[in-house]
């Protein structure tokens, strides 16, 4: 049960960090970077937690307390508003409309 628990844990990292990439894909805003370096950071020690978990019977609530670490860490920074007042679905996806710039050539 400790392994499913872990690979949630994981899991849920990993959705958000993929969710701060096409956000700044989309919109090149900083703080969507810094918080999809940060994701993939803690992407990384929670996955060393749940395989922890997984390879050492009897010593599973240390790869989880190491999950845990990484979902405490992984918290949500300071974000500008993209989403306006979208529905519910589109903010779980992270749809946002695309910002362009064209550089004007002389």
């Amino acid at each position: 049960m400790s392994v499913y628990i872990a690979a949630f844990g994981f899991a849920s990292i990993i959705f958000l960090t993929l969710r701060d990439i096409r956000i700044y894909r989309r919109t090149k805003l900083e703080s969507y970077r810094k918080g999809a370096l940060r994701g993939m950071i803690t992407g990384g020690l929670a996955w060393i937690g749940m395989i922890f978990t997984a390879g050492n019977p009897g010593f599973e609530t240390i790869g989880l307390t190491i999950v845990l670490v990484a979902i405490y860490f992984n918290k949500k920074g300071k974000r500008e508003d993209v989403f306006g007042d979208a529905p519910l679905m589109k903010r779980v996806l992270g749809e946002t409309t695309v910002k362009t710039d064209k550089i004007k050539e002389s």
